[in-house]
């Protein structure tokens, strides 16, 4: 049996994400996940790395149950939020405003209420001013911080990211990821966020990295970076 390493681990707090043993594969010829195991800490800002094709997104749509995993247990007791890669997937009404009510219908929510959710939750993300903006005039990073806005709104408290910086330029991607880690300090919320940019490394507070389906690497994010930017040479 393989073990992960462990990388300058702190010491243990409450996890909020835990993925048992996991197995996924679409065929007996396409494996994607086997004995993938991982504990994300309640209030932190955790990353996971790997190649293309290492199962980091199917990862993520098994957490966020869009997808059934094969074998294992993933336990997730507090409710979730998702970003996507590409924001124009989730942002489906006129204005910024209307999208972030749209997320709250099945709440039931006064007209009262709805409005203060909207306007708290653009705030959290510094968008206030852009209550009644239209989504299509919008650029790709502030998209992105309306669908975290979405999942605040619904008073997620854990957010999902699938390489979120992916489709934005060099200067929005870092603007976004140092936002999100505004947002986990502050807000108490926990954060797992697929990347491959190692950079982006460092705002979290660990990250795993995924090889073969499992996790071979966990801890200290600097400490993880090092050794990648070691295998590189």
């Amino acid at each position: 049996m393989s073990h992960s390493i462990n990388i300058g681990l702190k010491p243990d707090k409450t996890p909020v994400i835990r993925v048992n043993d996991v197995g996924f594969s679409w065929s007996s010829e396409a494996i994607v996940l086997d004995g993938c195991s991982l504990e994300v800490p309640q209030g932190e800002f955790w990353m996971l790395l790997g190649n293309n094709g290492s199962g980091k997104s199917t990862l993520l749509r098994l957490l966020a149950g869009l997808l059934v995993p094969d074998r294992g247990s993933i336990v997730m007791p507090y409710k979730t939020g998702f970003v996507f890669q590409n924001p124009d997937r989730q942002l489906v009404m006129p204005t910024v405003g209307a999208d972030i009510a749209f997320g709250l219908v099945s709440e039931h929510l006064s007209l009262v209420q709805v409005k203060e959710r909207v306007r708290s939750a653009l705030d959290a993300v510094n968008l206030l001013d852009l209550e009644r903006r239209p989504i299509h005039a919008l650029s790709g990073g502030q998209k992105q911080r309306i669908a975290i806005a979405g999942a605040i709104a619904r008073n997620c408290e854990v957010i999902m990211f699938d390489e979120p910086t992916a489709l934005l330029d060099p200067d929005s991607q870092l603007e976004l990821v140092a936002q999100v880690k505004n947002l986990v300090k502050n807000s108490n919320l926990t954060a797992l966020w697929v990347t491959h940019r190692l950079e982006e490394l460092d705002y979290c507070d660990g990250a795993f990295l995924l090889e073969g389906g499992k996790v071979v690497a966990k801890g200290d994010p600097q400490s993880l970076k090092q050794r990648l930017l070691a295998t590189e040479k």
